[in-house]
């Protein structure tokens, strides 16, 4: 058994064949968390988590390249409450060039989102591009501040090895996905202890070379086989344990 830890089955791209590609990795025993960007996005989370009894479950949230929209709590807490709502995300920072003018506003939404997720006691998946230096101050000032309890996972993991260490000695977990065969992240990946690593896709995005088109959740298997070779470790024990590791962050 898998589970692709950040999926986007809620995107348009979907649309058409959802509920087959949800079937399909269920078939495959691929569990899946499909995460929001934005409200609606969030919504169609979890509508398409409400299908299923098990095996398919929803993150909701503001991705912080549409912070300029605002971020309303209470809209986004009845989402989180549904009870196949197991995080808040995608959230956080990203100071890519054509956003990078507005990351005030994206910090003061991620410190809007960070509220949520501790009141309704959810881990957190985290979207960080060219920005780590800024979220893990803001992580720590969090820690420091009464939110010593605040979990999570740092999606799509990119940084260097200092960066992964500030994140591990807080407790947050490293997600990776098809972007391992684009950028070597060999060392970070086999220093990095398997209980602390999550896999994903970031469907449709992100696909592994060995796949042309379009990403699903069942694809994350590749993943999971790559890190197995990359930590010299069989590929059931890289299955068994990221399994672990999310039911235990999203308490599945």
């Amino acid at each position: 058994m898998l589970i692709d830890t950040h999926a986007h089955l809620n995107f348009k791209i979907f649309k058409e064949d959802a509920d087959e590609v949800v079937l399909r990795s269920l078939e495959n025993s691929t569990w899946m968390i499909n995460v929001g960007s934005q409200y609606l996005s969030s919504k169609k989370a979890v509508e398409i988590s409400g299908k299923h009894q098990k095996g398919v479950y929803a993150s909701v949230g503001l991705h912080p390249i549409h912070a300029r929209d605002g971020f309303d709590y209470q809209t986004y807490v009845q989402l989180a409450r549904s009870p196949k709502t197991v995080a808040v995300g995608e959230i956080g920072l990203d100071y890519k060039k054509e956003y990078v003018f507005f990351r005030k506003k994206q910090k003061e939404i991620f410190l809007e989102q960070l509220k949520l997720a501790k009141d309704l006691n959810l881990p957190v998946i985290f979207h960080c591009r060219m920005a780590h230096d800024d979220l893990t101050e803001i992580l720590k000032k969090q820690k420091m501040a009464g939110n010593e309890n605040l979990k999570g996972v740092v999606h799509c993991f990119t940084g260097n090895r200092k960066q992964a260490e500030k994140y591990l000695a807080m407790g947050f977990y490293l997600g990776f996905n098809g972007i391992i065969f684009k950028i070597n992240l060999d060392d970070i990946i086999k220093k990095t202890p398997l209980e602390s690593i999550l896999i994903e896709t970031d469907c449709p995005y992100l696909n592994p070379p060995q796949i042309k088109g379009r990403n699903e959740p069942v694809h994350v298997k590749i993943v999971a086989e790559r890190i197995a070779e990359i930590k010299n470790l069989s590929f059931d024990k890289i299955a068994e344990i990221t399994t672990e590791n999310a039911k235990k962050l999203f308490k599945i």
